[in-house]
């Protein structure tokens, strides 16, 4: 069993595919879309070519076999990425696991009915910074931070995201021209809307001054699993507020 609460499905580990040279492309290119005509996304803009790209779709997409993406971060959390490549009710699921937890903590879904966004900003990159390489999975921060985007929405972003993104996006082998473009695409894509995030207890709109967080962020998006409820459902206090430190919102 690769991962608990997924007996029943054809689970393997799929960290092995992100050193495919195609895999990026392959996990991030839908997010590029843009109204500019003259600016067709392609496989070249992660410096990858079609031929690599459609093999990867192949193993992303195969029903016998679902790649699932570990995330080891603080306190014996991982967040996973797991392709649910049901017949009928495909899709690709982000979530939180830990093994104290009798469920998991539901970040995003990207399928027909997607829900999301699951990450702010600082939960992003905390991650990203924060690997626990005792555990098994993705290590690098890069590809850490490019494996969640997807999950992102965040109206506060720093002005600087856009370049953080970019260099993960040099870091994994995308041209050094086409990144900053790309980079630009992936933080401003198409699945929802920027959401704002807070502290429990406080709306995200009432215009207070900064405040220590002591717990998790919850988000205002109407879509989004982490709107005004609980990140992991059944979780302890104790369990929670180690969450939270691990995702950076509560200070050691």
């Amino acid at each position: 069993m690769l991962i608990d609460g997924y007996d029943d499905a054809p689970l393997v580990a799929g960290e092995e595919l992100l050193s495919h040279p195609g895999f990026w492309a392959a996990y991030l290119l839908w997010m590029c879309e843009s109204d500019d005509e003259d600016a067709e996304p392609g496989a070249e803009w992660f410096g990858a070519d079609e031929a690599d790209v459609d093999a990867v779709y192949e193993t992303l997409l195969d029903a016998e076999r679902w790649p699932a993406f570990r995330v080891p971060f603080g306190g014996g959390h991982t967040a996973v990425v797991v392709s649910r490549n049901l017949p009928d009710d495909g899709g690709t699921e982000y979530f939180v696991t830990h093994p104290d937890w009798r469920r998991h903590g539901h970040l995003a879904t990207v399928d027909g009915h997607q829900a999301g966004p699951g990450l702010s900003w600082p939960e992003l990159t905390h991650i990203a910074d924060t690997a626990d390489r005792t555990a098994p999975g993705v290590h690098d921060r890069h590809a850490r931070l490019l494996l969640l985007l997807p999950a992102l929405g965040d109206d506060n972003a720093p002005g600087d995201a856009a370049e953080v993104i970019a260099e993960a996006l040099v870091r994994i082998g995308a041209p050094a021209e086409e990144a900053p473009r790309v980079a630009a695409l992936l933080l401003d894509h198409p699945l929802w809307d920027a959401a704002h995030w807070s502290p429990p207890g406080r709306s995200p709109l009432s215009g207070g001054g900064a405040q220590p967080c002591d717990g998790i962020l919850q988000c205002d998006g109407p879509y989004s699993p982490r709107s005004g409820v609980q990140l992991a459902q059944g979780i302890t206090v104790e369990q929670s507020e180690r969450l939270a430190l691990a995702l950076g919102t509560r200070p050691a």
